[in-house]
Formats: C-alpha cells, sequence, structure tokens
C-alpha cells in the first residue's frame, strides 16, 4: 500500500506556514541569533527561539492563549495548519494523530514546588491533544532522541500500511529550554557562532524550536499535481555510546540501505540528501563516512540545523517537510555556514540554491542512544 503525504506545516522563528518557512530559506534567511536571557543561561548564546508575543498573536486566532503551555499552542497551530489544506477527518477512527518529541513541556521542570506539575509527563500531553482534537483513537508518542521525527512518520507509514488507519497526523514538536540548552552546554557542545554544518571550522550545536506537522494518508491526494509518497524507510542502531555516534558510520549505513532496499532504489536514483548535520565533529564525519558507503557521495547534500538550529524531537518532521517543498519546487536550499569541508569524504555539500530536478530524495537523523533513521521521499506526477 502506498503512503502519500497530503498536506503539511512548519512553525520556527522563521514563520507559521511551511511557505512563510521556505521563502525564508530561499533568501538564506537564519532564525539563529545571539541571545543575552538569564532566564535561560548565564552565559550569552545563539539559538533559534520562536517570539512569545508572535506564537500568541498566531495562537489567538484559533483560541485563547490564555491556560496553554507554549508547547501546546506550538502543537495546535501547527496540526491546526496542516489540517487546514486537508480533507483527513482528524476526529475519524480510521485517522491516528502520533507526537514526536524528545522533552514535550520541559519548562515545567523549573517550576518551584513540592509536587511536579503533571503537564511535564509526555502521555498527559497525548492525553490533551486526543481530547482537543476529539481524536476517536490514544495519540501515541514516538520519543527517540534525535531521530524522533523520522521515527514518527515510519511509523504513521507502517500503522497506514497495515490497514489500521487510512490517515495519521504526525506532529514533531520541542521547545528551547535552560534544561536542554545547559545538558548540550555541558556537554561543551554548543557552538559559539551559529552553526556551520559540515565545515572545518564548525564548533558545535546550535539549539532551536519548533513545531511541524505531516498528513499522512492512503489515497493518493486529489488537490497537488505534484504528489509525494514514502517510498522507504528504516531505523537501526549502532549501539555505540549513549551520546556519541560510531566513528565507522555502520548503524546509519544499515539504515540508508534498508530504506532505499524497501523503496527498490540504487544509490545513483537519490537527487538530494537532507542530512541530519548537527556540526559537532562526530557527526558531521560519521554521515560522511555513511553517505559514502552507501554510494550516495554524487548526491547534493545540505543541512538546515543553520537555519532553525537544532529542534530535537521537531527535526525529523520540520527537514522532512523542507525535503517535500524543495521536491515541489525543484531545488536545493543552501547549507547555509558551509565553506570549507571538514570531513574526511568528498560531499557534494550546496554551497548555494541549487535548482534541479528532484525525484527521489533521502532524509537522515542521528541521535543519542545510538539511534539512526533514514526515510525515501518519491514524486509520483504521473503515478
Amino acid at each position: 500500500m502506498k503512503v502519500y503525504i497530503e498536506s503539511d506545516n512548519i512553525i520556527s522563528p522563521l514563520g507559521f506556514t511551511t511557505g512563510e518557512n521556505f521563502s525564508a530559506l530561499l533568501e538564506c534567511r537564519s532564525g539563529i541569533k545571539f541571545h543575552k536571557d538569564k532566564k535561560y543561561s548565564q552565559n550569552d548564546f545563539y539559538a533559534a527561539i520562536i517570539d512569545d508575543i508572535a506564537l500568541d498573536d498566531h495562537f489567538s486566532e484559533i483560541a485563547d492563549p490564555t491556560g496553554y503551555t507554549r508547547f501546546e499552542k506550538l502543537c495546535i497551530s501547527s496540526i491546526a495548519g496542516a489540517l487546514k489544506q486537508s480533507s483527513v477527518d482528524i476526529e475519524s477512527h480510521r485517522t491516528v494523530i502520533i507526537l514526536s518529541t524528545t522533552k514535550g513541556n520541559i519548562d515545567y521542570l523549573s517550576e518551584t514546588s513540592e509536587t511536579l506539575n503533571p503537564k511535564v509527563y509526555l502521555w498527559n500531553t497525548a492525553k490533551f491533544l486526543k481530547e482537543y482534537f476529539k481524536s476517536r483513537n490514544d495519540v501515541l508518542v514516538v520519543s527517540t532522541a534525535c531521530i524522533s521525527g523520522i521515527s514518527a512518520l515510519l511509523m504513521g507509514q507502517r500503522l497506514i500500511q497495515s490497514g489500521i488507519y487510512d490517515n495519521a497526523v504526525v506532529c514533531g514538536c520541542d521547545i528551547f529550554s535552560s534544561f536542554v540548552l545547559s545538558g548540550f552546554q555541558s556537554f561543551q557542545a554548543i557552538s559559539h557562532s551559529p552553526c556551520r554544518p559540515f565545515d572545518a571550522d564548525r564548533s558545535g550545536i546550535s539549539l532551536g524550536e519548533g513545531c511541524g506537522t505531516l498528513i499522512l494518508t492512503n489515497s493518493k491526494p486529489e488537490k497537488s499535481s505534484i504528489n509525494i509518497r514514502i517510498s522507504g524507510g528504516a531505523i537501526s542502531n549502532d549501539a555505540n555510546h549513549i551520546s556519541g555516534p560510531s566513528r565507522t558510520g555502520d548503524g546509519l549505513t544499515i539504515a540508508i540501505d534498508k530504506a532505499m532496499g524497501e523503496a527498490v532504489f540504487s544509490p545513483d536514483v537519490i537527487d538530494f540528501i537532507s542530512a541530519h548535520g548537527t556540526a559537532t565533529p562526530y557527526n558531521d564525519e560519521m554521515e560522511a563516512i555513511a553517505f559514502a558507503t552507501s554510494g550516495l557521495l554524487k548526491s547534493s547534500v545540505n543541512s538546515l540545523k543553520g537555519y532553525f538550529g537544532h529542534t530535537l524531537g521537531a527535526a525529523g518532521t520540520i527537514e522532512s517537510i523542507v525535503t517535500l517543498e524543495s521536491m515541489r519546487q525543484n531545488v536545493v536550499i543552501k547549507s547555509i555556514g558551509y565553506e570549507t569541508s571538514g570531513v574526511s569524504q568528498e560531499l557534494n555539500v550546496a554551497k548555494s540554491n541549487i535548482q534541479t530536478q528532484l525525484t527521489h530524495c533521502l532524509k537522515t537523523a542521528s541521535g543519542f542512544g545510538g539511534g539512526n533513521a533514514a526515510i525515501v521521499f518519491s514524486k509520483v506526477e504521473n503515478e
């Protein structure tokens, strides 16, 4: 059974729709800014953070922002934005909502009280979204570190292919918080400037926040002249280290090869790779080795972390949506921050926007705990 993408939405510091975000990317505008905010850190830092007032103004078109958490406002807004373009009935028993996140309402951990706010628990967030959208089914939560977004998309694909559901609303979201920032600072992994994936002068990640929603369906969408489907995908674990990726790239290579195997593709048909590209020395090198091992050195490559920052559980969904829009407009977005190669393999990293025919594209992700994921999207104009 074929699974198609019917609609999508991105919310980030660059905008509240996929169109607004993609326009910013075409102009090479980054959402990463310099911040001096003691609420998050005693030290100055670079990050991509959504303006509170802008978020509330946008959400007020849906409901009164009072009483909703920042995380809830992002999820509701993004899902509503995707549904606005879709024919899918979210209240149908044949539709499932899947939430991809690493931390959820993590900001509630900073509350000073004797008891933990129940909103911190992801199962409570799932219950909230089920009730808000009047879903007939329990909301499923995927929390597998930074591969969560792609993991959720593949879960949605497989649930539809199994015949359990006809549609899946996949929402990936994470918010910026002092907890997350301090965690990466403790690893000395935060870049002292906007991150530079795959570049020789990269010095670590820039964090970000955002939300991306994709609506998957087993019916070929009729509204669009260009349809895109998930043609393959796989997840692996290299079991290397709790926070460090395999130096050999074996785990990601397995995921890529299995994804292309499911799609029944050879490496030479992959036009473009949207890499995880965190700008840490080990991740970028590992990915480069995996791409070389899988025979993908001819494919164009970019990383979107220089625009959105690392959005954790939202990265896989937001960056997949950008990949889809790139395919619709046949353009590879410039990998901002990249000038000179800092990896051992000769990757074809985009130094500028590239106008080219895109038919089959690969999105990858890797994360803490040794997780790796790969998903292949294919354009089906004449199918």
